[in-house]
């Protein structure tokens, strides 16, 4: 059974940081790419981050050079490190796997940007 657990979100001011975890179970994590997407209230859900099996990662524009997605295969846990905080950052962000065709998220872990 494939289970993905955040944690890390919270309340923070703008310009400041947060780093995001998700622990992974029930997949041989090292062999897949592991994502994370958000989702703001009344808005449809996006891609943030992606980080593949072999550590390429890539990007939404709107965090590029803030944000930073980065995995640690001994722990079976990605992370994303948030930088320089805006407001429109605010979403609930959620961990994201395909294995064997099927997708799996995580229960998601809420981030609020404000002062």
């Amino acid at each position: 059974q494939v289970q993905l657990v955040e944690s890390g979100g919270g309340l923070v001011q703008p310009g400041g940081s947060l780093r995001l975890s998700c622990a992974a179970s029930g997949i041989m994590f090292r062999i897949y790419a592991m994502d994370w997407y958000r989702q703001a209230p009344g808005k449809e859900r996006e891609l943030v981050a992606t980080i593949t099996s072999g550590g390429s990662t890539n990007y939404a524009h709107s965090v590029k050079g803030r944000f930073t997605i980065s995995r640690d295969n001994d722990k079976n846990t990605v992370y994303l490190q948030m930088n320089s905080l805006k407001p429109e950052d605010t979403a609930v962000y959620y961990c994201h796997v395909t294995s064997s065709r099927n997708n799996y998220w995580g229960q998601g872990t809420q981030v609020t940007v404000s002062s």
